[in-house]
């Protein structure tokens, strides 16, 4: 295939945390061992073999490897190990190497999906380059599939309330209480903290999944709209009331009515939804038929409500017909464990939204995402992550985003050193695991730590491997 030589070969800048892996086809012995032997001095890991129908039996979908075959080989040759390779996996980069008169064949062969050929006699740069691009575009292409799976497979409660710190452990458990026996609810939560995706997600985990999900914000209907737009009005019933319409309330019917803000709900109105929560009935306005109601009601609200009831702004009565079951929902800056997972989520999303690569952050850059106080919480790092995708900032590029100096903002996270060097230090060991599939002896290398060692800090942060495999 190729006259392997250490002669002006450089050494591939390869990603220490995830290595190159490179399946080698060729039917010299000789040749193979030499090649195999240069790509491992260069930082690859290689697998070889002698015959292309051997070698496909190591190939799977999916799988984290770039293919590297001769053209002339016997039983079955590179044109056709190159079409059996894509019938695995339409996606798998794979390099074919060619004598000068196979060039029209093989370009022939890259209109049919082969990523690309490199004609004999082989300069080494040129081949790590070509196999150093075939690699990124891989990584790219798998992190792609994975996030689609998740968004097209109806992901589970865990991949839509994203964290494993202890605050979601809990919030992610009362919603599926609650949505086997739907009480009315009302979720507590400051400005960003995710109040209509809890919502949805107690909605679409309980009984009433596949019936409607209606969302009203208190804050954005005018109060002389309030009435008509949520209990619905008969023809002739005001000026300019030219035909009948259903109320927000009337379509939630057999489902969930959300009601948003619903300390912005003006007092004289909140008397009127307690009675339809209370009696489950309503009336049009203009109407003097009683409309039963099948719903489950949920509010949502960034301000105390029995604070607010005690200063005469929110009705007491209401407040304790919605106290049967309250989720109060966590600032991100107290559960800043969660942070390198959610940043990485949208970090992906994004990437895939905009066509972008998506590049993990370093760990100044981690540093600084954990550092910072998050105002805007969950809403304000999905903006941030977005703005990290599409390049924003040079280097530093967290920091720049955020607006911070180099010196860290520990004061304003309430977190002290230790506790915040044990956060760090979690998410390293969660990153590592989650990026080479729960590998143990890959982990220990990369992070560079004694087994035992590992094993502790796990136990101690309570990792479990089996979650990463």
């Amino acid at each position: 295939m190729l006259i392997p030589t250490l002669q002006g070969a450089r050494s591939m800048i390869t990603d220490s945390l995830n290595p190159v892996r490179v399946i080698l086809v060729d039917d010299e012995e000789p040749i193979r061992r030499a090649t195999r032997q240069w790509l491992n001095l260069a930082g690859i890991e290689v697998q070889d073999f002698s015959r292309a129908r051997e070698a496909l039996t190591a190939i799977e979908a999916d799988a984290e490897l770039v293919v590297v075959s001769d053209i002339k080989m016997p039983e079955m040759d590179g044109l056709a190990f190159a079409k059996a390779c894509r019938e695995i996996d339409p996606d798998l980069p794979v390099l074919l190497v060619t004598a000068h008169g196979d060039v029209g064949m093989a370009v022939e062969a890259i209109r049919d999906g082969v990523y690309d050929f490199i004609e004999k006699p082989v300069e080494p740069d040129l081949l790590l380059d070509r196999i150093q691009r075939a690699w990124e575009k891989r990584q790219l292409v798998l992190e792609n599939r994975k996030l689609r799976r998740i968004l097209e497979q109806g992901p589970s409660l865990e991949g839509r309330m994203i964290g494993n710190s202890s605050a979601m452990v809990a919030l992610r458990k009362q919603v599926l209480q609650l949505g086997e026996t739907p009480v009315d609810v009302v979720i507590n939560g400051a400005t960003g903290t995710g109040k209509e995706l809890v919502a949805r997600c107690l909605h679409d985990f309980s009984v009433r999944r596949q019936q409607p999900f209606v969302a009203v914000n208190c804050g954005a209907i005018p109060e002389n709209l309030f009435e008509s737009e949520l209990f619905g009005h008969e023809k002739g019933a005001f000026t300019g009331a030219t035909g009948q319409r259903i109320g927000k309330i009337e379509y939630a019917q057999g489902g969930t009515l959300f009601l948003d803000e619903i300390e912005s709900m003006p007092l004289n109105f909140q008397i009127k939804l307690l009675r339809v929560l209370q009696e489950r009935k309503l009336e049009r306005v203009g109407s003097n038929r009683e409309i039963a109601l099948d719903l489950w009601v949920i509010a949502a609200t960034k301000v105390d409500l029995a604070e607010a009831s005690a200063r005469g702004e929110f009705r007491e009565d209401l407040y304790y017909r919605f106290n049967v079951a309250e989720l109060q929902l966590p600032k991100l800056a107290h559960r800043v464990e969660d942070i390198p997972t959610l940043f990485d989520f949208f970090g992906r999303k994004a990437a895939l939204q905009y066509q972008r690569d998506y590049t993990e952050p370093e760990s100044d850059d981690l540093a600084a995402l954990m550092d910072y106080d998050w105002p805007g919480n969950v809403r304000q790092l999905r903006n941030v992550a977005e703005r990290f995708v599409l390049g924003m900032g040079a280097s530093r590029r967290i920091r720049s985003i955020l607006g911070q100096a180099d010196t860290t903002a520990a004061e304003t996270t309430g977190h002290g050193l230790s506790e915040r060097v044990q956060q760090f230090e979690r998410q390293l060991i969660i990153q590592a695991l989650r990026k080479h599939q729960g590998s143990i002896q890959t982990v220990t290398e990369v992070l560079q730590l004694p087994r035992r060692t590992l094993n502790n800090k796990m136990k101690q942060y309570q990792i479990v491997r089996k979650d990463y495999l």
